[in-house]
């Protein structure tokens, strides 16, 4: 079975019965999460379930009543009271009244209890997919880089929706609970052993259900990374950002095969495991039925010889069968709620992921102004998995109010550069100082709102424009001014008023009225966006691949403009635009190979001279 990019999928879980009761241990830690959701609802629904649990069982022996009562009249030769023709005695009406006022109340409990279920189960999925929203803030980048944490987040995710139904098992287990008691002290009144009888008939039916819960997960959990490429080929097929290439490269066809092979694979996988659920199934019903009726022989046979009366015949058999029915359903459930608390396993494992770059419990307040820079010490990384160096031995400074531009072949360490500097990662070897210091003794929070960066692979967010800039300091929203003066610095300004909605257009066609802009309109706006954060140390990856000539002249001509005092970083493969630089550093397999303004590198002749000459050469 073959996974996107040719990954292994994970080693399938193996689940002793040990492992699948010890789940359960989970369940209360999910009543706790409800109860902190919303305790008044959940004190509701605890209170109506008891209302109904208790209905059954009345019901049952107010029919008794009527049955016993209607024999008794029978047999005394009374007459019926003639008023219309069809008035009943007073004690039977009465008790005719007071099922009907049973029944009505169990009808109206019962939508109260949909109702309160519906309300806390979108509360609890709510406040569930924000604690998983704000616990993956939390996390290092590094983790969303690693395709196994990614597999427990989409799991994670996934449960917060899929285990909405295990609120109403639980309850309707502890209401289950409470009628099968009521039910089964009116049985044991007239024979123990009926109650031995129903729990031996259903033992059969909580092993198997047990067995088959388990299987469904261990084929979920094995299925995880295809089913996040199943999901992914499905957005790729309807998504209006790929449409242009899928058409163009008619991928189509392919995609559609891909999806129809993956869905098919998991159909048979599926459909291999109901077959065998449900085969055993009918073997456990059919004990379950046996045992039923064999009770049920008893029980006539005992009304057949007068030890019992027409109404116990009535509430016992009727009794006998909502309780089976009952244990039947309890054992289902359980069984439902052990599966279930496998796959809360996935859910609260994520939360117990914890970041390894954290900020240090007494911090170190950030330079303002930077005075010395930053300092790489023979830094070194190697990115999780694997054994290749991204950066080894690196040493470099970045002066205060320095802007320098880092060059070099793909794969160099530039862009693993710049996520040192915004501990994104932390180094393996060595250290990075600023100021001096550590960048570890800084609070992350703090180290971060100083640096602005803008990556190649910047995002193209389906809000306002004003909004799109506006996420570079996001506590300036409301700050037009702010906003509009950025736009201003990025060249942004012209593109925004060309906009028929201006700063309140919606950008993308991800929503209604959304307008889609150019690469080049894209990356204006990022570069605002970088601007807003008005950041001692300012980063740009590629900052104007999608712009023309005359654009990118203009942009670096207000760039150099608008970094005086403060340091920048420029990532760019042009070496037109690294030209304005107070330095230059050039990177070659993770360590600097030259450094020097543009002047300096070209009288050595070495590797940017080189470089340079082989990019000059295509304009001339």
């Amino acid at each position: 079975m073959s996974g996107l990019g040719g990954r292994r999928p994970p080693a399938r879980p193996q689940l002793g019965w040990r492992d699948r009761f010890r789940a359960l241990q989970l369940v209360p830690r999910y009543l706790v999460s409800l109860w902190q959701t919303s305790p008044w609802l959940t004190v509701l629904e605890i209170l109506l379930r008891l209302l109904v649990a208790l209905a059954p069982v009345a019901v049952l022996a107010v029919g008794k009543l009527i049955i016993d009562a209607v024999v008794a009249w029978l047999r005394s030769g009374a007459a019926v009271p003639a008023v219309h023709g069809w008035m009943l005695p007073g004690h039977i009406g009465a008790l005719l009244l007071t099922e009907l006022a049973l029944a009505l109340a169990m009808e109206w409990l019962s939508r109260s209890i949909s109702l309160v279920d519906g309300l806390l189960v979108d509360r609890y999925n709510d406040r569930t997919s924000l604690r998983l929203m704000q616990h993956a803030a939390r996390l290092d980048l590094a983790d969303f880089e690693d395709a196994g944490i990614q597999d427990r987040l989409d799991r994670a995710r996934r449960q917060v929706a899929g285990r909405s139904n295990l609120l109403s098992t639980l309850a309707g287990q502890l209401q289950n609970a409470i009628t099968m008691l009521s039910f089964a002290v009116g049985v044991a009144v007239y024979s123990p052993w009926l109650l031995v009888l129903i729990a031996v008939s259903l033992l059969p039916t909580l092993a198997g259900e047990l067995h088959f819960g388990a299987l469904a997960y261990q084929n979920d959990f094995e299925w995880t990374p295809q089913q996040r490429e199943l999901d992914y080929v499905r957005m790729l097929g309807a998504s209006g950002q790929a449409a242009k290439e899928i058409k163009s490269f008619g991928l189509n066809p392919f995609l559609i095969e891909r999806y129809r092979r993956l869905a098919g694979e998991k159909f048979r996988l599926n459909r291999e495991l109901a077959w065998r659920r449900t085969g055993w199934r009918m073997i456990y019903a059919t004990l379950g039925t046996l045992g039923y009726y064999l009770a049920y022989a008893w029980i006539v046979w005992r009304t057949l010889h007068g030890h019992l009366g027409l109404g116990d015949l009535s509430f016992l058999a009727a009794s006998f069968h909502r309780l089976q029915s009952l244990m039947q359903a309890q054992l289902t459930a359980f069984s439902q709620v052990a599966g279930q608390a496998l796959y809360l396993k996935d859910l609260f494992s994520f939360f117990e992921l914890q970041p390894k770059i954290i900020s240090p419990t007494q911090p170190r307040p950030f330079p303002q102004p930077i005075r010395e820079g930053f300092r790489f010490e023979r830094v070194g990384l190697r990115y999780p998995g694997s054994s290749q160096w991204a950066l080894r031995d690196l040493d470099l400074q970045i002066g205060a109010g320095e802007v320098i531009a880092l060059v070099g072949e793909n794969g160099a360490g530039k862009t693993t550069l710049v996520k040192l500097l915004a501990r994104l990662y932390v180094p393996e070897e060595g250290r990075i100082l600023l100021d001096g210091h550590d960048l570890a003794d800084y609070d992350l929070d703090d180290l971060r709102a100083h640096i602005g960066i803008i990556f190649q692979d910047y995002m193209r967010y389906h809000f306002t424009a004003a909004d799109n800039i506006a996420v570079g300091r996001i506590q300036d929203r409301d700050d037009r001014a702010k906003i509009q003066l950025a736009a201003q610095q990025g060249l942004a300004d012209a593109v925004i008023e060309g906009l028929e909605g201006g700063y309140e257009q919606m950008l993308g066609k991800l929503f209604r009225e959304g307008v889609e802009l150019s690469g080049g309109q894209w990356q204006k706006i990022a570069i605002a966006r970088a601007y807003i954060r008005q950041a001692q140390l300012l980063i740009l990856d590629e900052p104007t691949s999608a712009l023309d000539a005359r654009a990118e002249a203009e942009v670096f001509q207000r760039f150099k403009a608008l970094t005086q005092g403060r340091s920048a970083v420029i990532i760019s493969h042009r070496f037109s635009t690294v030209r304005i630089a107070d330095r230059i550093i050039v990177l070659q397999r993770g360590k600097v190979l030259e450094s020097g303004s543009h002047d300096e590198l070209m009288s050595c002749g070495g590797h940017y001279a080189e470089l340079f000459e082989l990019q000059a050469a295509g304009y001339r």
